[in-house]
């Protein structure tokens, strides 16, 4: 299992972080960040459920990976193994992931696909996100598969889609001309865009595209 144990600085020194698998005693605390993350009216419903919490601590507890701050839980990222494309765009968040349920976890895939980030508000300006995204490159090169793979949104993409095709508005942000704040933040991650993914989640700031980016083993063969 999982466990990464580090300091990083804040406005008063350096606070104690430490990267761990999560387990059932979190689940009650894990939902509270994502009431808080996505407070209404995101609907409750969307947020994870006991249910959801217990396959990924069942059935791939490798890719459960949480974040505390001094001993309190800041934030969390999931993640399951699927057999993928390199360049497979055609497939939506619910489809790859069964809905967060990850019931289609494949033991024997290639890519470590990522479900969900999430920070607790209070603690982001401590850049959590990125530490979670590196631990999940170790699950990577732990378990020895060819590379992790995501959709992220673009919410900045509505205020410009009249004017730019998503693949235009991506370019834009990979060359520094616009900031997106999901997909930026990923490309800061070491994550390389492979395609747009029409339909890819209900999302209207993103107008329901999603970038497929990926990071890929170093310790592998490149494949084209």
């Amino acid at each position: 299992m999982y466990r990464k144990q580090f300091y990083l600085p804040s406005e008063d020194g350096f606070v104690q972080a430490v990267i761990r698998n999560y387990t059932k005693e979190d689940f009650d605390e894990l939902i509270a960040i994502q009431s808080e993350s996505f407070p209404p009216p995101f609907p409750p419903e969307l947020w994870w459920n006991k249910e959801q919490l217990t396959e990924h601590v069942t059935r791939f507890p490798q890719g459960a990976l949480c974040v505390e701050i001094n001993g309190t839980l800041a934030g969390s990222m999931t993640g399951l193994i699927v057999e993928l494309d390199r360049y497979d765009t055609h497939h939506t968040w619910a489809e790859i992931t069964d809905n967060g349920y990850i019931r289609n976890h494949n033991q024997n895939g290639n890519t470590l696909y990522v479900v969900d980030i999430c920070i607790r508000p209070s603690f982001r300006k401590l850049k959590l996100g990125k530490h979670l995204m590196q631990a999940m490159y170790d699950v990577v090169l732990h378990l020895n598969l060819e590379r992790l793979a995501g959709g992220g949104r673009m919410p900045g993409y509505h205020t410009v889609a009249s004017q730019l095709t998503p693949e235009q508005y991506l370019q834009r942000v990979v060359t520094g001309t616009l900031y997106d704040p999901v997909i930026t933040f990923l490309l800061h991650c070491g994550r390389t865009p492979v395609g747009i993914a029409q339909n890819y989640l209900e999302d209207e700031e993103s107008q329901n595209y999603g970038v497929i980016m990926e990071w890929r083993n170093p310790f592998l063969p490149t494949k084209n």
